[in-house]
Formats: C-alpha cells, sequence, structure tokens
C-alpha cells in the first residue's frame, strides 16, 4: 500500500506549481476580492492545458485522469484561490456531465469554446423549492413538434451572470424517470438571466428564469430516464469542490504558519505558545486525513467514475477539515486574519459556501450512511396508510 504519489504525478503538480507561482502569484489578492470572472487568466489556464484535463483528447481534452485534474486545482488553489475556480469549472461541475453524455454534434458546437475559455457553461439544478430534494423540481420540458418548451426557475446556479450555455435539469413527465436535462443557451427567446446576487463569499448568481423557451430538440442532453446518469456525473462534481475546500484550508494554514513564525509577542515568536502549537497540530493532521480520502476517490475514478461513497467522504472530509483550518488559521492572525489584506478570510468565506453546494455536509452524512448499512434512507415521511 503506497500513500505518496506516483513519479508521473508529482512531475505533473510540480509543473503546475512553477507555472502557478511564475504566472498566478502576482494579482492573486486582487482577483479574489474581484466579482469579475477573470477571462485573461482563464484563457491563460487554457493555453496551459489546464481545462479539460482529464477529458477524451478526441473532444479537445487533455487525455488525463480525475488525479490530474484534483492536483491542478490544488496546486493553483495554493498560489491563487480564485484561479482555482477556472480549472474547477474546466474540469468538473456541468462541464464534465456534458462532456460524459452530450452527442458528437453538440460537443462540435459548444467544446471549443467552453476548453478554450470563452465561454462558460453554468448548472441549472436548484429550485426555490428543490434544493436537496432535486427530484421534487418543476421546471418542465414539452415537446412542441420539433422542439421543446421549458417553462420554470432555478436558482444559485455557479457562473450564471457570466455563462453563455445552461445545462438545466427538466422535467420530461412524472416521477424519477420524468427527469433529464437540455441545453439552453443565452439569447434564447423566453429564457431570461435576473439580476446577479451576492453571496457571502463574494460569488454572484442569477435567478434564470423560464418562460416557454423554445430550444430545439438537438439540444436535449439526456431525456427521460437520465437522472440517475446526471447524478452519476454530479458525482464526480463533488471531487472539485473537496479539492478547492481543501486546498483554501492549507492555504489559509500556510499563510497563518508563516505569521506564528515571524510575529512575535510578549517577546516571542506565536510559535512558542503551546496554545498555538496545539492549534496547528490538530490543523495539520486534519488535513492530512482529508487529503487521504481525495486521493483515493480520484485514483477510484482513474478508469471511469468514482463511486457516490467515496465521493460523498471525500467532499465531507475536506469540507470540514478546511473549514476548520482556515477558520482556525483566521483566528491565529487575529485582526490582520479578519481583514480583506489577507486572502485567510476569503478562505474561510469560500469553503464556508462549499459545505452547502454540491450536497450538504448533513446529506453526505445521509448517503455515507447508506453505505454503512446497505440500504437507502428516504428522507420523505411515509405514506399514509389506505
Amino acid at each position: 500500500m503506497d500513500f505518496e504519489l506516483n513519479e508521473e504525478h508529482r512531475a505533473f503538480a510540480d509543473s503546475v506549481r512553477r507555472f502557478a507561482q511564475d504566472r498566478l502569484a502576482a494579482g492573486a489578492l486582487e482577483r479574489a476580492h474581484s466579482p469579475e470572472y477573470p477571462w485573461e487568466t482563464a484563457q491563460m489556464l487554457a493555453e496551459q492545458g489546464l481545462l479539460g484535463i482529464a477529458f477524451p483528447e478526441e473532444d479537445g481534452g487533455q487525455g488525463g485522469s480525475l488525479m490530474h485534474a484534483v492536483l491542478a486545482i490544488q496546486e493553483v488553489a495554493l498560489v491563487c484561490p480564485k484561479s482555482a475556480d477556472i480549472v474547477q469549472a474546466g474540469n468538473f461541475g456541468p462541464i464534465r456531465t456534458f462532456v460524459e453524455y452530450a452527442t458528437p454534434e453538440q460537443k462540435e458546437r459548444f467544446l471549443p469554446d467552453l476548453l478554450g475559455a470563452r465561454k462558460l457553461i453554468s448548472l441549472g439544478m436548484t429550485e426555490p423549492d428543490a434544493g436537496s430534494a432535486v427530484t421534487e423540481l418543476k421546471t418542465s420540458a414539452r415537446q412542441d413538434g420539433d422542439d421543446y418548451l421549458i417553462n420554470g426557475s432555478k436558482i444559485f446556479s455557479t457562473h450564471s451572470p457570466e455563462a453563455e450555455l445552461f445545462l438545466v435539469y427538466v422535467r420530461f413527465g412524472p416521477g424519477l424517470d420524468g427527469i433529464g436535462s437540455v441545453l439552453v443557451e443565452r439569447g434564447t427567446p423566453g429564457f431570461t438571466v435576473g439580476k446577479p446576487a451576492s453571496f457571502m463569499n463574494g460569488e454572484q448568481w442569477s435567478q434564470l428564469y423560464f418562460e416557454d423557451a423554445r430550444i430545439p430538440a438537438k439540444n436535449v442532453l439526456l431525456g427521460p430516464g437520465g437522472f440517475k446518469k446526471q447524478i452519476s456525473g454530479f458525482n464526480v462534481e463533488r471531487l472539485g469542490n473537496a479539492s478547492r475546500s481543501l486546498a483554501l484550508g492549507r492555504h489559509a494554514f500556510n499563510i497563518a504558519r508563516e505569521h506564528a513564525l515571524t510575529r512575535k509577542q510578549f517577546g516571542r515568536e506565536l510559535c512558542e505558545f503551546q496554545g498555538l502549537q496545539w492549534k496547528f497540530a490538530d490543523m495539520w493532521m486534519r488535513l492530512e486525513q482529508a487529503q487521504l480520502l481525495l486521493y483515493r476517490a480520484a485514483l477510484e475514478g482513474e478508469h471511469g467514475l468514482p463511486s457516490a461513497q467515496s465521493t460523498a467522504m471525500a467532499k465531507l472530509a475536506c469540507n470540514e477539515a478546511g473549514w476548520f483550518a482556515a477558520n482556525e488559521a483566521l483566528q491565529v492572525m487575529g485582526g490582520m486574519g479578519f481583514s480583506q489584506e489577507a486572502l485567510v478570510e476569503y478562505c474561510v468565506r469560500r469553503i464556508r459556501g462549499w459545505m452547502i453546494a454540491g450536497g450538504s455536509i448533513e446529506m453526505l452524512k445521509n448517503r455515507i450512511a447508506e453505505g454503512v448499512f446497505g440500504k437507502s434512507f428516504s428522507q420523505r415521511p411515509p405514506k399514509p396508510k389506505a
């Protein structure tokens, strides 16, 4: 049993680290606090081959693995946390589901711009009345001749203010088997992107409105019965979330460690105080534990999709370890940690959001318990007896 990265993975991580330090270190603080999507940086990352890392070469990808994508996110985030979002958007989330299930014609139409960082894809999944209970979604797709009419709304979609393409979960009919997904382009008649709103972490999102939005049948990604396939692809997205949570926890840890080595109070460096030593010991141990679960899930997906159990455990561990480390790092640094002059408070705010997005930590625990007992546990109340 080997707990170390192999030589090829280490060489790849080293190359991404050098690139990040050379090209991304300058301006990292400014990028973090800007609400704008960093298109120039995105195109730089695309030119470096850091988008589509685990996608097949015939699709325009790099032909790498999930582990390569995880390593890229981590190395970029350790230098410039905001730029890791670009690596995430180009490797996980809706683009991953798209590459997994799109037709050759759909890939030809959309992938070149997405992988070239000229356009963004956003996921329309959550609705005002369907969050964790996503199967209760109401946004509908009704066939009308050679087209489909989409009606409903979506909220909390990442990159929705900037995206040109939206992968939208819809209901073609009743029940679980009636759920699938469609591709809706910005500018489609009947489709409106609402006014941007802000999350606590500074990210913006826009509500999406569909009022008889007409799309051609060729824009159906997964028709009725496609829900389970979509969710299996969504499980992979959790690795991107987990990678950023853990990496930003490490980023905050590194800043606080340097602070503790140089900052003096009462005539002593902060690292000389036992109370702070214990904080750093706890942070380091939790980060290292979570790292192993993340790598295990990524390696499980080297030749396919990782299991829902592995990705749930990895995301939960990385969310909690990243949050703990970043929050403790802020406490260690006091006023400077709380200030926007350092990136620690940014890491805290970003990680806190990821404990909700992509499956809340409570829902992840439910999923892990199902694996423990080998059975499903419905969160819905029992149906009344006839």
